[in-house]
């Protein structure tokens, strides 16, 4: 009879630190780089890995210079070394639009497994707490509304997006195996839509199509009749339940947790309040729905509200009106 490997000792809680270290894997990103100015804001020391596949440094360019903040380019499915404490590691790294993701569908696998395995093995070697960004996509096409935790999904595993999916469906059953194995303390927090400055004017997803298409005048494209819905939370209001789930103490501290705004919209009432807040004349025009597409989503965030006494506070108005100003910067300076 082979005997069993010894289990490896469980890492101890560090203490808390005045200036903690964080490491934000994919903060060059839309989400991550709001996530490092949060944290800088309140005392933490960040170390940014990200190789810039969709990531930019102009959304970290402000922060170069600063004691307390480190950037390394390097792709996260490599080995991971750094010097010194860590305290926290935030995952984020990962293609996270339609148009990244099926164009990247192998580097999307990998950075959900290989490199969630490397920030892992991070984590337990630097006894340090562990954030892993999944997403709603886990409830693929849902059969339950709204979508609470509990829910195991509908998810097509051979579809085009099935890349993206998986990986995070497999990235939150490493991290619970590290967890139960190795008593890494470990957070997970499944995002719904999220918008705000910062997001890329190609990046395929609805809201900055929306509003590049209404701020120049052509046509808005809806898939499918427009009925299909999303919720839309602004961004501060996310980074901000995130942050306080990685903060959370308790024996469930564990478990997913949906952040989100449960306000639900049809696609046809999203492209018209933007048309409104732009003052765009954009008519809407309608192609296919594409493969797989979810026609409801819309987080049930009670977990959310018990837990971390959070729940989404800026409007559909304030939030549009600064991610719209930021599109609008945008494409002048891009002239």
């Amino acid at each position: 009879m082979t005997p069993r490997p010894l289990a490896r000792p469980r890492p101890r809680p560090r203490a808390a630190r005045p200036n903690p270290h964080s490491v934000v894997t994919g903060g060059a990103g839309f989400l991550g780089s709001h996530l490092v100015d949060l944290l800088l804001s309140r005392g933490h020391h960040v170390t940014v890995i990200d190789n810039l596949i969709t990531g930019s440094t102009d959304n970290i360019a402000h922060l170069a210079g600063r004691a307390d903040f480190r950037f390394i380019k390097q792709d996260v499915t490599e080995y991971l070394y750094l010097s010194g404490a860590v305290d926290y590691i935030w995952h984020f790294a990962s293609p996270a639009s339609p148009i990244d993701y099926l164009e990247l569908p192998i580097q999307t696998l990998k950075v959900g497994s290989l490199g969630t395995h490397k920030a892992l093995g991070l984590a337990m070697e630097k006894g340090a707490r562990f954030l892993l960004a999944s997403t709603s996509e886990i409830y693929g096409d849902p059969l339950v509304h709204p979508q609470p935790e509990s829910y195991w999904g509908n998810v097509n595993t051979i579809g085009p997006r099935g890349c993206y999916d998986e990986s995070k469906r497999f990235a939150e059953s490493l991290t619970m195996a590290y967890q139960r194995q190795h008593g890494i303390p470990t957070r997970i927090v499944r995002i719904f839509n999220t918008y705000g400055p910062r997001m890329r004017v190609q990046d395929g997803r609805v809201v900055p199509a929306f509003i590049s298409q209404a701020l120049r005048g052509a046509p808005m494209t809806l898939f499918g009749d427009g009925s299909q819905t999303r919720s839309f939370c602004y961004v501060s209001d996310l980074i901000e339940g995130i942050f306080r789930l990685m903060m959370l103490d308790g024996n469930d501290a564990h478990l997913p947790v949906n952040l989100g705004n449960p306000q639900e919209l049809t696609m046809t009432q999203f492209a018209e309040a933007i048309r409104t807040a732009t003052g765009s004349r954009s008519k809407q025009v309608f192609r296919p729905l594409p493969e797989d597409d979810p026609k409801q989503r819309r987080p049930d965030i009670s977990r959310a509200r018990t837990r971390l006494k959070w729940e989404p506070r800026v409007t559909l108005t304030e939030g549009l009106k600064s991610t719209i100003a930021y599109f609008r910067e945008f494409t002048t300076s891009k002239k």
